[in-house]
């Protein structure tokens, strides 16, 4: 059976006082009114994977309101030699801690349990908002394919941080920027090489396959940079530009993802919000064809309201093809007529706001 989440309890967090959900691998529907803590319970899961989850929310903000105790997440994970359990609290004023099987880990060691591939409504103005967002979107396809990039991520985003310390303060002596710079240059070229084979992937895993959602043509806009050589003289030569506006200027943290909607070969910033949205949907399902295919075993797929958007025929082939994964996906919507198609593929949870509070019931 494909890894996925058999058990998820949580305590305090967001809108639930408490909740637990025993489950067998198959899809889960999550459904019940607006507000009613449904997208909450899938960033729980979001959680289980490196970084701050599908809200990029920080542990404080996570906490419930208002009795502020901390909050923890407990999860079993299972799976072909698979067995873990995975604990995450965070008490007020402090960071998230991660605990693995008893023992504290890094977060980055998360990556090596699960793969995790999401999408939620804040990303359906990706291709027509700011850079950042394409960015976190890649990397996040990259991480899903290569557990280390969040460390080599993290590397480069501390070397540049004390680097930019050095340039507001107006540091002049070389000698201060020299390790930072090979630092950055390092990481740099493996940010590159891993984003390049990411999309590389996603091209491989979108050629052939039958689907009722567009293939996007996807291309990497960065600097001619390939090498730590290269990055490092780079950034040198940038310097005197890079201390007149107090950062580093060139660097895959300036890097950008462009998308084509193939059969119309038009850019997909011009698309209609509806063909945008299907070009997300194909990329987050080649993402988990192509991790099926390297792995033998399909990643969790989170996808946040995303069956109120499509209509039934399209809804049906999505689902069909989750089946066809054999994914758990996470699924989100107001009323369970949004599942039909699933039938008996799918195990169903009712969540309903109480007494200030969040319940699940799995039905």
């Amino acid at each position: 059976m494909t890894p996925h989440v058999a058990t998820l309890t949580l305590s305090h967090f967001r809108s639930h006082r408490r909740a637990r959900l025993a489950l067998d691998g198959r899809p889960v529907a999550l459904h019940g009114p607006n507000g009613a803590g449904k997208t909450n319970l899938m960033e729980a899961v979001s959680l289980l994977s490196p970084g701050r989850g599908l809200r990029r929310a920080t542990a404080e903000e996570i906490i419930r309101r208002p009795e502020a105790i901390g909050w923890k997440i407990t999860a079993e994970i299972a799976g072909p030699g698979l067995g873990h359990e995975v604990e995450l609290t965070a008490e007020p004023g402090q960071p998230r801690t991660t605990r693995i099987d008893g023992k504290t880990a890094p977060q980055t060691a998360l990556a090596r349990l699960l793969r995790i591939v999401w999408l939620v409504p804040a990303q359906d103005r990706l291709w027509i908002e700011g850079a950042d967002g394409r960015r976190r979107f890649l990397d996040r396809i990259a991480l899903s394919f290569l557990p280390d990039h969040a460390e080599v991520a993290l590397a480069y985003e501390k070397a540049m941080r004390e680097r930019n310390r050095l340039l507001k303060d107006q540091v002049t002596d070389a000698r201060w920027y020299t390790a930072l710079e090979a630092q950055m240059a390092e990481a740099g070229a493996a940010i590159t090489a891993n984003r390049r084979d990411a999309i590389a992937r996603i091209t491989a895993a979108q050629e052939g396959a039958a689907t009722a959602f567009p293939a996007a043509a996807l291309v990497l806009e960065t600097d001619e940079l390939t090498t730590p050589e290269d990055y490092a003289a780079a950034f040198a030569e940038s310097r005197g530009r890079d201390m007149a506006a107090g950062r580093a200027l060139i660097g895959p943290h300036r890097a950008d993802l462009a998308a084509t909607y193939v059969d119309k070969a038009m850019p997909a910033a011009q698309c209609s919000t509806g063909e945008q949205k299907a070009l997300l949907i194909s990329l987050v399902l080649a993402n988990a064809r192509a991790l099926k295919a390297e792995t033998g075993a399909a990643p969790l797929v989170l996808l946040d309201e995303v069956a109120a958007h499509l209509d039934a025929g399209r809804r049906a082939a999505l689902f069909d093809e989750i089946c066809a994964l054999g994914a758990q996906a996470w699924m989100t919507g107001t009323g369970p007529e949004l599942f039909m198609e699933l039938g008996t593929r799918a195990q169903y949870v009712a969540v309903a706001e109480t007494g200030g509070a969040s319940e699940a019931r799995l039905l």
